[in-house]
């Protein structure tokens, strides 16, 4: 549902887990209490939350430790200790050192104490201690199966599951009653942050070379606070979903977000050899919100116009830009109807250099997705004349310059795919 949904989703649930929590653990309900950590678990084990939260719960629970935080602390861990022990080893460590220390201190005050309740307690604490030195020491615990874990992982890599990781949150954080916004979202950026000026201002403080990006983003013409917001973002970003986080808080509204794609789009060209960070980043915003691919569709086109006056490196970090959003099915072969292929007064010696990096880049990809790029537009009435053009563009400037031949077949499959008139994936 998150893969589908967005993290909203998982954050909100999430969020009432941890209420449902506090609530039976206040009423001593045992079981109600396993149940909720059995799930909270298995978010973890199918990485729907990092393991950091998980560490900060047991570190609650390992400070009061009472018998009921004992019993907790063991369903976790034998649910999920070894994954816990393989994200982070320097976190287990310490709340390996941290409970060790806590369980002392617990049998310093129940010394004593000598009635059965005590005893048991007592017990259950060192059966919990063994449970921990054996993910320490690298031991699996019988009730774990990872092989079942495997098989459901498997099936949820289809849905591209990694992405919706959260990461960064507290306990404490999820019973706030005071959280607004979307407040399930790490990083330095606050999630009230209610302009782009507050944005940018945090950024400034943050990033060690602030001031050289700043004078960096004014010689790439990002001559607006939004542009120098979103230009800052992405080069100062950690990854593209730290990127891709933090231009969702910025929180454009009506126009203000078409900047996004046309700073994308300039910092890719800007680039002295292609990055597919940028590629990835542009996908992730189009699947996020159709509006972005509309976007960078009227941005590319704008591009088209000036392929006669731009500088050779960026007509080729352009061709390889479309290239790769069409492979990833970001946009489509349609992108190209602005342009008459089949025309040789409009295919101009740069344009002609420009689009053929661009087919040669596409046609290098694998059979089937290639299949599928070229099928996307066929058996529409309305583009058979870019149908046309393509074939007559590839077979005269692709296939003729291919000295060993080796994109020879390849068009037979992109031109028997554009013949598919049922528009059938294969």
């Amino acid at each position: 549902m998150t893969c589908l949904v967005g993290m909203d989703f998982s954050a909100k649930i999430l969020s009432s887990l941890a209420k449902s929590f506090e609530d039976e653990y206040s009423k001593d309900d045992g079981l109600s209490v396993r149940n909720l950590m059995l799930l909270f678990s298995y978010l973890c084990i199918f990485d729907v939350i990092a393991c950091d939260l998980v560490y900060d719960l047991l570190s609650v629970l390992s400070e009061r430790l009472t018998e009921l935080d004992v019993s907790t602390v063991l369903t976790i861990l034998q649910c999920c200790g070894m994954k816990l022990r393989g994200d982070d080893p320097g976190a287990m460590k310490d709340f390996v050192l941290s409970i060790q220390n806590s369980v002392r201190q617990s049998k310093l005050r129940s010394a004593g104490r000598e009635d059965g309740k005590a005893d048991l307690h007592s017990k259950r604490m060192e059966f919990m201690l063994e449970t921990i030195c054996d993910i320490k020491n690298n031991k699996k615990r019988s009730k774990e199966d990872p092989s079942q874990h495997t098989r459901v992982k498997k099936w949820l890599q289809k849905l591209k599951s990694e992405d919706i990781l959260l990461r960064g949150l507290k306990w404490s954080k999820l019973l706030d009653p005071e959280k607004k916004g979307q407040w399930w979202l790490s990083g330095d950026v606050s999630s009230t942050a209610g302009n782009v000026e507050d944005v940018a201002a945090v950024i400034s403080k943050e990033v060690v070379e602030a001031q050289k990006l700043v004078q960096l983003a004014a010689a790439q013409r990002m001559n607006t606070d939004i542009r120098r917001a979103i230009f800052c973002i992405i080069m100062s970003a950690e990854d593209y979903i730290d990127a891709f986080d933090k231009i969702l808080r910025l929180d454009l509204s009506g126009k203000q977000d078409r900047e996004i794609m046309r700073v994308i789009v300039d910092c890719c060209l800007q680039e002295k050899t292609f990055n597919k960070y940028y590629t990835v980043l542009a996908s992730k915003l189009c699947s996020n919100d159709k509006n972005h691919k509309f976007s960078l569709q009227y941005c590319i086109w704008d591009r088209f116009k000036e392929l006669d006056e731009m500088e050779l490196s960026r007509s080729m970090n352009l061709a390889k830009l479309v290239a790769e959003m069409l492979a990833n099915f970001s946009l489509s072969l349609a992108t190209l109807k602005v342009v008459n292929l089949a025309n040789p007064v409009e295919m101009t010696p740069k344009k002609t250099m420009h689009f053929r990096m661009m087919f040669e880049t596409l046609m290098q990809k694998e059979d089937s997705l290639m299949w599928n790029v070229f099928t996307r537009i066929a058996g529409n009435p309305e583009l058979e004349l870019l149908r046309d053009g393509i074939v007559m563009f590839v077979r005269q400037h692709v296939i003729a310059k291919d000295a060993g031949k080796e994109l020879a077949g390849k068009f037979k499959i992109a031109k028997k795919a554009l013949d598919n008139s049922a528009g059938v994936l294969m």
